[in-house]
Order: structure tokens, then C-alpha cells, then sequence
């Protein structure tokens, strides 16, 4: 008696990931860059194999686009020595990736001498269009468990969004957030230059209501009386059995207004999730009925000097040192490098490892960017620190 060989992986482009190519063809690449830095050292070569073990595992990171569908015969995740561990101004960090010819997956691997010995530093970089952050951290954790000498778990899960929003039960119909001119550029001024900014802060501190801290410090700088946050959802909530790299992120519209408390922020967004907001928002057509643009000049006439969204906040939550670790490396830090969205301003990003939070902060390059930027950063890092 043969085995019945294995199904290849296919999946159907979601609506979601439809938003994403959309965005992707006004020429601003849609990437999740997840950094992983430690003590030790990982040698490359076991590193390319335990990229293939994991992709083995998880075939959504190794898909190409064909049709309606995604593909699992797409090339593996390449592993590339980086060019510098100092800083993300080299072009690795900007070039984009093709979902039709792949890989949608690369890792990039650099070594220095730290005070006490190595320091190694990993870059993830995936295509948003297929994965988002909790897909692409089950993939890194399972690379780690390969170079640990354990069984990847896998995430084979070919589902996509349409099977949440049956997950979900009963979800109250949402009105649709009213199609704004945009707001006024809050983060320096002038006409951007074409480069991706990022500012980076650590703070010793990990309150709870991260999201809500961070949006009210946004409060206190909007150039108007109001602005408009984009709140990532992972749908998975709905049906914690499903393991997937998909990109299975929802997004939750919350309106805010100029000097709002981060704890009236914080009840808008739990009673947002509670009325699961973030399924109701899959009812919509968002390529002909989203707040933002419907059309491809739509998006292209977004020229950076007013934006309909003011930022997109995402807490990636508990980072478990333990995950995302080897016999020669020890994590000490994990963060990400947020990518720019068309529609919105900037984007913050922000991990919890030990007892300390990793902020990230993307803009456009213009004059007054970085001074602005910094700033908020810092009225972030005060607050979180001061937080009860």
C-alpha cells in the first residue's frame, strides 16, 4: 500500500492581500523586517539549512503568485551575508520583492564583536502581500528550533480570511469611515525625498495599553483637531487552532481627536475588538469602498504633504527570549523596521523583550523628520517609563 502523497500548497489570494498589491503598484514596497540581534554566533550554513527545514514546515513562505492563487513552488528563502550591521541605510533594506518570480522570503546574516565576545545580527524580510508579523515570527521560530536540533511545528494552514470572518459568529455591521481629504503632515515639512526614515528607542518599561499610550502622545501632535489610526488585528484570535504564515491582519479605523487620554483611546480600541471591527471590516469591498483610495491614481495622488491616515500602530506584544534562540546565540534584542504605507504618515511598531520595550517610528525623509520624529519618540519613551 502507497502513501497518499501530500496536497501542494495553494491558497487563494485574500482580500486582504488584494489591498496590498494594490499598494505595491503605487511603488512603495510592502514589507514586514523583523530584526533578531544576540550574543554568539550562527553559522551560515546551518542557517540555510534550517531556512529550508522551517520552509518545509511553513510552504507559505516559499509561494509565487499565479493567477488567483498562491502558489507552494516558489524558491526557498535565500540566506545573503549583510552588508553592514551598523545602521539600515544600504540597499538591502529598501530593495523590494517580487511575489511572482520570489523568493517573498530572504534572510540577511552579519557578525561583529560586541564588548564581550560576537554579536550576530539577523534581518527577516517578507513580503507583506503573503505573511504579516505573527505568520512570519512562527516561521523564525521555527528556524530557531531546527538550529536547536528540534522538529519545526509548521503552520500548512491554507485557509484565508473568508474562513475567520465565519469563526467570528455574529459581527455587527460597522459604518464606513468617511473618506477624508487628509490631515497635514505632522513629522517635518516639505516635500518628501523618496527615502524610508526609522527611529529607534528602547525603554525600560512594558506597561500594558501600549497601543493607547502611543496613540495619545500621537494626540498631542496632531496638526488638526483630529486624526485618523490604523489598528492591526490579527484575525487568528477567532480561531486560535489555525496555524498559518498568511497574511491574516485585519484593519480597525478609530478616529482620535487632539489631546485624547490614552486611557479614553484605550476603551475605544477594546470596544472596537469587541465588536470584532476588524471582521466587520472584511463585509467591505476595499478596493471600491475604503477610506483611503479606491483607485490606483487615487493613491498615487497621496504626494506626501497630507495624509488620510495619521499612523498605523502595531503592538507585536511578548517577545520570548527562549523562542528565538541556539547552543552559540542568545537573543538580547527583536525588533522591527515598519514599512511605509501610502495612505498613512508614519508607522510605529513596538516589542516587548525582558523587561524592556523596542520602539521603531517610519516617516518619509523630509526636512524636520528626523527632529520631529525623535521628539515623539522620546514623549513616548517618557510616558511608557512613567506609566503606572
Amino acid at each position: 500500500m502507497t502513501a497518499t502523497a501530500a496536497r501542494p500548497y495553494t491558497r487563494r489570494i485574500s482580500q486582504i492581500e488584494r489591498g496590498y498589491l494594490n499598494a505595491v503598484a503605487t511603488g512603495t514596497p510592502q514589507l514586514i523586517q523583523m530584526v533578531v540581534e544576540g550574543e554568539g554566533r550562527i553559522d551560515p550554513q546551518a542557517l540555510t539549512e534550517a531556512v529550508r527545514a522551517a520552509t518545509l514546515a511553513n510552504p507559505g513562505l516559499a509561494v509565487r503568485r499565479r493567477g488567483p492563487a498562491w502558489h507552494g513552488d516558489g524558491p526557498l528563502p535565500s540566506v545573503v551575508e549583510l552588508p553592514d550591521t551598523s545602521g539600515f541605510d544600504a540597499p538591502f533594506y529598501h530593495r523590494d520583492i517580487d511575489v511572482v518570480a520570489g523568493p517573498v522570503c530572504e534572510v540577511g546574516i552579519g557578525e561583529g564583536e560586541g564588548g564581550e565576545g560576537p554579536v550576530t545580527r539577523l534581518v527577516v524580510r517578507a513580503s507583506h502581500i503573503v505573511t504579516d508579523g505573527r505568520g512570519l515570527r512562527q516561521w523564525i521560530g521555527d528556524v530557531f528550533r531546527v538550529l536547536r536540533g528540534e522538529e519545526p511545528i509548521g503552520a500548512p494552514s491554507v485557509v484565508d480570511d473568508r474562513h475567520f470572518r465565519t469563526a467570528a459568529g455574529t459581527v455587527p455591521k460597522a459604518p464606513v469611515p468617511a473618506r477624508l481629504k487628509g490631515f497635514p503632515a505632522m513629522v517635518g515639512n516639505g516635500a518628501p525625498d523618496g527615502t524610508c526614515l526609522w527611529l529607534r528607542r528602547t525603554v525600560r518599561a512594558c506597561p500594558s495599553a501600549m497601543t493607547a499610550r502611543v496613540a495619545a502622545v500621537l494626540a498631542r501632535h496632531l496638526a488638526a483637531d483630529s486624526g485618523r489610526l490604523i489598528v492591526p488585528v490579527d484575525l487568528r484570535r477567532h480561531d486560535r487552532s489555525v496555524r498559518s504564515t498568511a497574511n491574516l491582519t485585519s484593519q480597525m479605523v478609530l478616529d482620535f481627536s487632539r489631546g485624547e487620554s490614552w486611557q479614553r483611546l484605550h476603551s475605544q480600541i477594546l470596544g472596537a475588538m469587541l465588536r470584532k471591527r476588524e471582521v466587520a471590516a472584511l463585509d467591505r469591498d476595499f478596493l471600491r469602498n475604503n477610506p483611503f483610495a479606491n483607485t490606483l491614481v487615487e493613491a498615487q495622488e497621496l504626494d506626501g504633504t497630507r495624509f488620510p491616515c495619521t499612523a498605523i500602530i502595531t503592538d507585536h506584544g511578548r517577545i520570548d527570549a527562549d523562542d528565538y534562540c541556539s547552543e552559540t546565540f542568545r537573543l538580547t534584542g527583536f525588533y522591527t523596521l515598519p514599512m511605509l504605507v501610502p495612505y498613512a504618515e508614519m508607522f510605529l511598531s513596538a516589542c516587548q523583550l525582558g523587561d524592556e520595550t523596542e520602539l521603531t517610528l517610519s516617516c518619509r525623509g523630509r526636512p524636520g523628520a528626523r527632529e520631529v520624529g525623535e521628539a515623539i519618540l522620546g514623549e513616548i519613551a517618557h510616558d511608557l517609563a512613567e506609566a503606572d
